[in-house]
């Protein structure tokens, strides 16, 4: 297969598939040769394996296991309290040495409840059920199995892969994306599992077909990834039903909603979910996991993990078990921890800084960037905005970013909300080519932060109404009730008066 590049704004013709473009997008330094030049080795057990039972959107999972507890690779030790929710599996035999509050990743900074598990060295797995032949088996039962099996979106998000195999009142869906694009630079985690487990992904991919009775399944990969698109080209060569798409490398290309564009032409509505428009997308390492789960009977205990930046000394890809302090894998990748000045977990354009080396690997764990001091670019000054237009130029979601940022700056929340603030998927690309240096993302995340907050204090008044109300109307009830009953004692006992007989006529009568 052939494709031809695309400049903005051009569609292209990829095969017999048309490719289309959407709006603006960027072209970061990519920085991913460091990191696929060794092949990927399994990361070392570390002395105690720290397992946040938050590692996923939704709900936190609810602890089944004591401290002293013994427990076997893949057994479950949190489980899945809401609709919303994903359980937690140890990710080694061991014994559980502690539940309480430990360092995780997050922009906060904050502890959060996690499972402790000292290693006994000897990895030994519980046993899971198999499933002969999936086809076999009826849609809801596959995402019920998925759902134990502990998977969420390995691509960053995060949410519960269950929810996403459910094409709802639809009778299935027109068609199953496979998201291999892995645009952010620095990342290589995907490209590096495509190229060693392609049948399995594919494997995985018609598990997730089935569930969803999905038509048409297409698996994108971009052109800075030739070896793994040869990979799952080769594997699905004779695969009935599934394309395999080269797209041309352009950030943020691996969102859905662009994602999406490309490869279909349809645009997902601003308050819609892709789904909406018979559109479901997974990223390759979800459908991987899901090989592994339904037909190996393998819950998701581990993943691949980028380790790279200038604070590695051999950058590669690590497969790791969940719970693995980041601080173990700089020093396996020739690290030392006291020279790395900045932690980023993820990539450089949507990553967020660690506040510690000893926060563990969690499931949306992709990739750790430790970059030194020669690795960070000094801050620039921030200059007035000159209205050139370049952010607007470069926004995927056709956004006005620089409307955007003088309203967030003058705390204006009603006129951001007008300019479809909640639109904005922080990819940075405004921000990258800002030419006066403005922080543009980190204004809208305070305008979001901002509406939220003044959203659950309009939601606390209006509690607050509703329960004074509430409470004069009690009153109110309460006053007409005691006035009712007074009444009525009042007329009871002028009732009686009114038949007791006076001693006069008593006395005549007797």
């Amino acid at each position: 297969m052939s494709a031809n590049l695309y400049h903005d704004g051009v569609d292209i013709l990829h095969g017999q598939r048309r490719l289309w473009s959407f709006h603006g997008g960027i072209h970061p330094p990519q920085h991913k040769h460091e990191s696929t030049n060794l092949p990927v080795i399994r990361a070392k057990l570390p002395e105690r394996l720290i397992l946040p039972l938050h590692q996923h959107i939704g709900e936190p999972a609810e602890p089944i296991v004591q401290v002293g507890d013994k427990v076997l690779k893949g057994q479950m030790i949190g489980r899945a309290q809401e609709f919303l929710s994903a359980p937690v599996h140890a990710s080694t035999s061991g014994t559980v040495v502690d539940i309480g509050d430990y360092a995780v990743p997050h922009p906060s900074g904050l502890n959060a409840t996690c499972i402790v598990i000292e290693p006994d060295g000897e990895d030994r797995g519980l046993e899971h059920p198999r499933v002969g032949d999936y086809l076999q088996l009826a849609p809801s039962a596959l995402r019920n199995l998925i759902r134990d099996a502990g998977i969420v979106g390995l691509g960053g998000a995060g949410f519960p892969s269950y929810i996403k195999l459910n094409p709802g009142k639809l009778d299935g869906i027109d068609t199953l994306i496979l998201n291999g694009i892995e645009c952010e630079p620095y990342i290589t985690c995907d490209d590096m599992l495509m190229r060693e487990y392609p049948r399995e992904i594919i494997a995985g991919l018609r598990v997730m077909q089935h569930a969803l009775q999905a038509r048409v399944c297409v698996i994108a990969i971009e052109d800075n990834k030739p070896e793994a698109f040869r990979a799952l080209h080769d594997a699905a060569l004779h695969e009935a039903g599934i394309d395999v798409i080269l797209c041309p490398t352009v950030y943020p290309q691996g969102g859905e909603k662009q994602l999406i564009r490309v490869i279909t032409g349809k645009e997902v509505p601003a308050n819609g979910l892709a789904i909406h428009i018979g559109i479901v997308c997974h990223n390759v390492a979800t459908a991987l996991a899901v090989h592994r789960a339904v037909q190996d009977g393998q819950p998701l205990v581990s993943r691949y993990v980028t380790v790279t930046g200038g604070g590695v000394s051999q950058p590669r890809n690590l497969d790791v078990a969940f719970g693995t302090p980041v601080r173990d894998l700089i020093i396996q990748c020739g690290g030392d921890p006291a020279a790395v000045k900045r932690l980023v977990m993820g990539g450089p354009m949507m990553g967020y800084a660690l506040h510690s080396d000893a926060v563990p690997v969690i499931k949306t764990t992709n990739c750790i960037i430790a970059a030194t001091e020669a690795d960070i670019v000094p801050p620039r000054p921030v200059m007035p905005c000159i209205r050139c237009g370049a952010c607007a130029d470069a926004c995927p979601v056709m956004l006005l970013p620089q409307q955007l940022y003088w309203y967030a700056h003058t705390n204006d929340l009603d006129k951001v909300q007008e300019y479809n603030l909640f639109d904005c998927i922080e990819c940075g690309c405004c921000s990258y080519v800002c030419p006066s240096n403005i922080p543009l993302v980190q204004y809208y995340r305070y305008a979001k932060g901002a509406i939220w907050i003044k959203e659950r204090e309009h939601e606390q008044a209006d509690i607050a109404r509703q329960r004074h109300e509430f409470r004069l109307d009690r009153l109110a009830r309460e006053k007409a009730e005691r006035e009712a009953r007074r009444r009525l004692k009042k007329a009871s006992l002028a009732k009686n008066q009114d038949n007791t007989p006076h001693t006069e006529e008593a006395v005549d009568n007797d």
